[in-house]
């Protein structure tokens, strides 16, 4: 691997040890996608509207597996029992990784800003004592954050924005939960492409790195 691509890595992990958020783009023949990326706990209602500003797309908090097992969180085409959720195939994956849609109970809406922090805050809490947390206690579906489970063997079974993300907090020594949200181009109203997203990185000095310099580093 080019010292670039390491190098890459090395600064979005740091970005993440110190709470920054970091770009990630999975590949070119998957979603094609670059994602905000964030540390959960360092999530707040700022954090919030610079995902819903800057990147546009779904906000959503990705959980390992250990984690979502303990959390009861199945995955939602488990879930659903509706016909909607029948024969639907990914162009990009043999699954989605979506679970529930959560809020916090001491939320209102849930869909504010200050809302949306506070259960990806407590989410992270949550994650670092998976087994002493009472989820349904702490919040409650359907809500306004969107789960992820991750893949159980992460990299070395699949290479989403959910994996890369929970395998940079790994690395950062990060809590096991990180938020993910699409960049989107105001103009196409397509995904940024990575030359647009590269730019954006080096406008407002944020690691940009390749899912795949991930995948031959950290995997």
């Amino acid at each position: 691997m080019s010292q670039t691509a390491a190098g890459s890595v090395e600064r979005a992990v740091e970005a993440f040890r110190d709470g920054s958020p970091v770009l990630v783009h999975d590949a070119a023949d998957r979603e094609g996608e670059t994602d905000l990326v964030y540390p959960a706990s360092a999530v707040t209602a700022d954090a919030v509207a610079h995902l819903r500003n800057d990147a546009g797309g779904l906000v959503c908090v990705a959980l390992t597996a250990d984690v979502a097992e303990a959390f009861g969180l199945a995955y939602m085409d488990e879930i659903l029992d509706h016909p909607a959720s029948e024969a639907h195939e990914l162009g990009y994956d043999e699954r989605s990784s979506f679970s529930l849609t959560v809020n916090h109970r001491d939320t209102y809406t849930g869909v504010t800003d200050e809302d949306r922090a506070l259960t990806i805050r407590e989410l992270a809490s949550a994650a670092t004592n998976p087994d002493g947390t009472d989820f349904s206690e702490r919040f409650r579906a359907p809500g306004h954050v969107h789960l992820l489970r991750a893949a159980p063997n992460l990299l070395d079974e699949r290479r989403g924005h959910t994996e890369l993300g929970i395998a940079l907090a790994d690395a950062a020594d990060r809590e096991p939960a990180v938020v993910v949200c699409e960049m989107l181009d105001d103009e196409t109203g397509g995904a940024l492409s990575p030359a647009d997203a590269r730019t954006y990185a080096e406008r407002h000095d944020l690691p940009y790195v390749e899912g795949a310099a991930i995948v031959e580093t950290l995997a």
